[in-house]
């Protein structure tokens, strides 16, 4: 009998934000598929610990990068180097987003150099990654844009302002983008997970109870099917509803 292969077998899937939550998750869910993941963040402790646990999940290490978002230098450098190292990039998949130090806030009382470290990790560096990495997924056969997005980028609310806006921001550009690589081997697919339990929601909810919330694990086998190539993945993907339709 001959094994089936996995469904991302030989992929290489770039995770950025993979040190925690949601990146971490969708990062071990797809070495799990077969996929030889780069991960990236800010935390090099955060990314050994899911390199162990890729390895002791699959006997395979991952390709970790530790920098900074807001080093849109090292972004660029990002592509270079994987292209030395893998000539392409398969899957692409944005996790990463901060809602700044202090948190909820005001609009009029925002530090101006939290919300502007806010704008550069979670706006700024999505198009420096997007001019990074796009020569490399052009490369792949069938690559994959996962991107999270969040419900207030599109309904936003009283001290959401930093946040929202930038997430607002990067998902217009992500759109922008889907529609660009319409003629190319891209597609893109932007993620809303909905309620969560990660570190950015308990420091929007600092009172709310984390057992009553999805662990960010939950979500890693709709990153999976999004990245496959064998299959074409809708722009807009709400986590709730692909829950509902499985579950039915």
């Amino acid at each position: 009998m001959t094994e089936t292969p996995l469904p991302l077998s030989d992929r290489i899937a770039l995770v950025v934000g993979a040190s925690r939550g949601i990146g971490y998750e969708s990062a071990l869910a797809l070495a799990k598929a077969g996929a030889h993941v780069v991960a990236t963040a800010r935390t090099q402790g955060g990314l050994e610990e899911l390199d162990d646990a890729i390895f002791a999940a699959t006997g395979k290490h991952a390709t970790l990068i530790p920098f900074d978002l807001v080093d849109g230098g090292a972004i660029d450098r990002l592509g270079g180097a994987l292209f030395e190292r893998f000539g392409r990039l398969d899957v692409w998949v944005q996790a990463a987003a901060t809602m700044g130090a202090e948190g909820l806030t005001p609009v009029s009382h925002a530090d101006p150099r939290i919300f502007a470290k806010v704008e550069k990790i979670n706006f700024t560096a999505v198009y420096r990654l997007i001019r990074s990495l796009e020569p490399l997924l052009k490369a792949s056969d069938a690559a994959r844009v996962v991107h999270f997005t969040t419900s207030v980028a599109a309904e936003p609310r009283a001290f959401w302002g930093a946040y929202a806006a930038t997430k607002a921001g990067a998902e217009n550009l992500m759109r922008c983008w889907a529609d660009e690589t319409e003629s190319m081997p891209i597609r893109v697919a932007i993620v809303n997970p909905g309620r969560m339990r990660t570190q950015l929601r308990a420091q929007a909810y600092p009172g709310e109870d984390p057992t009553t919330l999805p662990h960010p694990s939950e979500i890693a086998p709709l990153v999976v099917d999004l990245a496959r190539p064998d299959q074409e993945p809708p722009l807009s993907v709400s986590f709730q509803d692909w829950r509902a339709a499985s579950v039915n």
